[in-house]
């Protein structure tokens, strides 16, 4: 099994050379020998869409888990990424839920408590408990609606219910406190300081195995996926120069300001939104 690994892995290297190859020498070529062979290229690869789009519909009718499988092969997702016909998986319910618990866990632990999730009720509905000091508080209301709720229907948009168990705490007269009360970054991850992206470079990160990038250009952050749209290669290790990513495998550029591709004009870099709190960036993961 290592062996043919090895083989595959070899091809495909040869393969990656070659088209390397053939674009340094296009590259040499006038302005208008570059036009017709790039016209060819879209003419090719509109009709490997096609025959890819047919392929596609066949497998989901017939056989689902062998096109499940064959997506796991990163050459074959790079290929359906780059003509548009994947899109990236959605993580497990569950997964999803844990994740926009995550989110919300800094601002309760600040006021010693915590979110515990209790049940998944089908096909709409969840069930938490709060724990701690926010089982307890008057606030408790308010931290579920403007906190836990709202992160749990950012990551999961089925969700149309999110049900506390825990038993209604009757208002003394206290100053109610929340650690939501004037939140707006539910359902957002604080992954960097502002200061920690090169102004006018980039900061490439992972969080629960995804690939990303931020780029920054004066005040100004934008998130994008780690992938070129090009056999979707890394791009954390290419060269910028005047707010254009050169791609360091096979020269593919892309504008950072829009994501868009230069090499091959109306294909746009995966975008994740992103905001600023002070000096803290963070990014919206759906």
């Amino acid at each position: 099994m290592t062996q043919l690994t090895t083989e595959k892995q070899q091809t495909l290297e040869k393969l990656i050379e070659e088209i390397s190859r053939y674009e340094q020498i296009v590259n040499q070529w006038d302005k208008n020998q570059q036009v017709a062979v790039e016209r060819l290229k879209e003419a090719i690869e509109n009709l490997h869409k096609e025959a890819l789009t047919r392929l596609i519909k066949t497998l989901k009718k017939e056989a689902l888990p062998a096109l499940r499988e064959a997506i796991q092969d990163e050459l074959v997702y790079g290929l359906l990424r780059y003509h548009d016909l994947l899109k990236p998986p959605t993580p497990p319910l569950e997964k999803r839920i844990q994740q926009a618990l995550e989110t919300v866990r800094p601002g309760l632990k600040s006021h010693h408590g915590d979110v515990e999730l209790v049940a998944i009720k089908l096909p709409d509905t969840v069930e938490v408990q709060l724990v701690g000091t926010c089982s307890n508080c008057p606030a408790s209301t308010l931290t579920m609606k403007q906190g836990v709720e709202q992160a749990i229907k950012t990551y999961c948009p089925e969700i149309k219910n999110v049900i506390s168990v825990n038993n209604t705490v009757t208002y003394t007269g206290d100053k109610i406190e929340s650690p939501f009360a004037t939140s707006q970054d539910a359902g957002w991850v604080a992954l960097a300081r502002v200061d920690e992206i090169p102004n006018g470079g980039i900061l490439p990160l992972e969080i629960e195995g995804l690939k990303l990038i931020l780029v920054r250009k004066d005040e100004i952050v934008k998130g994008y996926r780690n992938s070129c749209m090009h056999l979707a290669m890394s791009l954390d290790t290419g060269e910028i120069e005047n707010g254009i990513l050169t791609c360091l495998h096979h020269g593919f550029q892309y504008h950072l300001e829009t994501g868009e591709c230069l090499t091959s004009p109306g294909i746009f870099l995966e975008t994740y939104p992103v905001k600023r709190r002070g000096e803290k960036v963070l990014v919206k993961i759906a």
